[in-house]
């Protein structure tokens, strides 16, 4: 079945940098665009960024771009989110998604930025 694992969200301070993980499995991943999106305390599902099945097409969010960069290596059904400069409006769940929706997505990886 299609399954979407993320990774990598932990507690930083502002100003710091993560890398976030999502493996993907049961559908052709190097023919899919793969969504980021973020939920935070209270508010609904937020797209956040996307790429493209090959990885050169990107797009971002306004309050991440320049920020924020992803990435995809169809060799390992893995996709990236490079964060840095976080502040703390930045804390949320973020989902990894085959949809702009996150109708399909993973369980998240939590990052939390705080000091």
């Amino acid at each position: 079945q299609v399954q979407l694992v993320e990774s990598g969200g932990d507690l930083v301070q502002p100003g710091g940098s993560l890398r976030l993980s999502c493996v993907g499995s049961g559908f052709p991943f190097d023919k899919s665009w793969i969504y980021w999106l973020r939920q935070a305390p209270g508010k609904g599902l937020e797209w956040v960024s996307q790429v493209s099945v090959s990885g050169i097409t990107t797009d971002y969010a306004a309050s991440v771009k320049g920020r924020f960069t992803v990435s995809k290596d169809n060799t390992k059904n893995t996709a990236y989110l490079q964060m840095t400069s976080l502040t703390p409006e930045d804390t949320a769940r973020y989902y990894c998604s085959r949809d702009r929706q996150g109708r399909v997505r993973g369980q998240g990886t939590q990052v939390t930025v705080s000091s």
